[in-house]
């Protein structure tokens, strides 16, 4: 793929195919160099403006003038963007990433206390146990796709501890049904089985209403919908908020064990001295979220009217995307922003956004972070990559980085 340069054309430069994918870093330097602010193209065919830089991003995450809610998005952007058919499209995107205060405030007060520090804390034992139980289920010796054998497994283990999803609910839990998240236009020719995992979670979601109404439970679903049945939330935005959980509360922390082993594969020296001294683990996680986030890009935010965005003009309704890749490789804010420096200090990475839309599941994510690689790495000496780094596969997920295979070998099981 031949990459414009962005500094010399007004046109949009695209951010798609497999050489991106691989490596957008390239492009993001130059992006950053040019300018916070430029006019980008996604396979969907919607054009965007994209920021850069660390000091833009933290602008723009925290600037009030720009909303979430889809309502703001102009039709240019609808033409393109509404890729989710109706009725799904209203009954599952009313979640906290689509809301402006106050709705979000009053949804976001309902998910808080189910992942404070505090109660991860409580519950790590019972996540030591989960990843243990799945290292001992592989086999002896690799080689073996770490992805189906751990890092697809861990994060929804975990998740449903946390918010209450029952075993015989999770056990029918279909990962595949994640994929509703990576835009299927109307044309391609993959739109019935994109619809055909849309309507499949849809039912999932239901199922999961009906077993907490039956059994009231006191945790984060069963309050969920205790709070939908006191009027405290529509039964859109019940639906859209489990949506919300199930997708976005599992499959980034895949990916992120993907691109943190991935990264300390390309650097063995660091990977060794993390092996040999576990205390390195928090400041390793941290320095790992920075380097390559699974959080790539954030989803749309919009201007009520035409305005102005670090000099650039952006017209109402147009999206407005921030690469928080783009700003954790930042020189102007990190020294040797391209290396792999476990013992960076400070580190204030933007890997889970910031402002009102800061993640609220980052304490878990840093948990379950340092509890799987700490636990891969000392249960399995000798662990690398056991194919060439250049026949990695990529996800083509739009927002997010990850690979769906990570064929590793390993000495052997302790």
């Amino acid at each position: 793929m031949t990459i414009q340069d962005p500094g010399t054309t007004a046109e949009p430069v695209p951010l798609m195919g497999c050489p991106y994918k691989a490596d957008p870093y390239p492009l993001y330097e130059r992006l950053r160099e040019a300018g916070p602010v430029h006019p980008v193209l996604f396979p969907s065919g919607v054009q965007a403006w994209l920021v850069t830089g660390y000091d833009a991003a933290h602008a723009a995450l925290n600037d009030d003038r720009l909303g979430k809610n889809h309502d703001r998005g102009n039709d240019r952007w609808r033409a393109r963007a509404s890729i989710m058919p109706e009725p799904q499209h209203s009954q599952l995107q009313a979640h906290l990433l689509h809301q402006d205060p106050p709705q979000h405030t009053r949804m976001r007060r309902l998910m808080t206390d189910a992942f404070t520090p505090r109660r991860i804390e409580e519950l790590r034992p019972r996540i030591q146990e989960l990843a243990d139980a799945l290292v001992d289920a592989l086999p002896e010796t690799g080689p073996i796709d770490l992805v189906p054998g751990f890092a697809a497994r861990f994060p929804f283990q975990v998740l449903a501890e946390v918010i209450g999803l029952s075993q015989h609910v999770a056990d029918r839990f279909d990962r595949d049904w994640g994929k509703v998240v990576q835009p299927v236009g109307p044309t391609d020719p993959g739109r019935p089985l994109y619809e055909a995992r849309l309507h499949g979670l849809q039912s999932y979601i239901a199922e999961v209403v009906a077993h907490k109404r039956e059994h009231e439970e006191d945790d984060l679903l069963g309050r969920l919908v205790v709070a939908r049945d006191h009027s405290d939330l529509s039964q859109e935005e019940l639906d859209s908020m489990i949506f919300q959980l199930l997708v976005a509360g599992q499959e980034p922390v895949t990916n992120q064990i993907t691109t943190a082993l991935i990264a300390l594969f390309r650097h063995p020296d660091q990977l060794a001295r993390l092996r040999e001294n576990p205390s390195l683990l928090p400041g390793a996680v941290e320095e790992l979220l920075r380097y390559d986030s699974a959080f790539e890009l954030t989803t749309w935010r919009f201007f009520d009217k035409d305005d102005d965005l670090y000099g650039t003009p952006v017209p109402a309704g147009d999206s407005v995307i921030v690469s928080l890749c783009a700003a954790n490789r930042d020189p102007r804010r990190f020294a040797g922003p391209d290396t792999l420096d476990l013992d960076r200090s400070p580190n204030p990475h933007l890997a889970f956004g910031h402002g009102i839309h800061f993640c609220p599941g980052a304490a878990l994510a840093r948990a379950e972070l340092r509890i799987a690689l700490g636990t891969l790495l000392s249960r399995l000496p000798g662990l690398h990559l056991a194919i060439d780094d250049e026949d990695i596969e990529w996800t083509p997920a739009v927002l997010g980085r990850g690979t769906d295979h990570l064929p590793v070998g390993y000495d052997r099981r302790l």
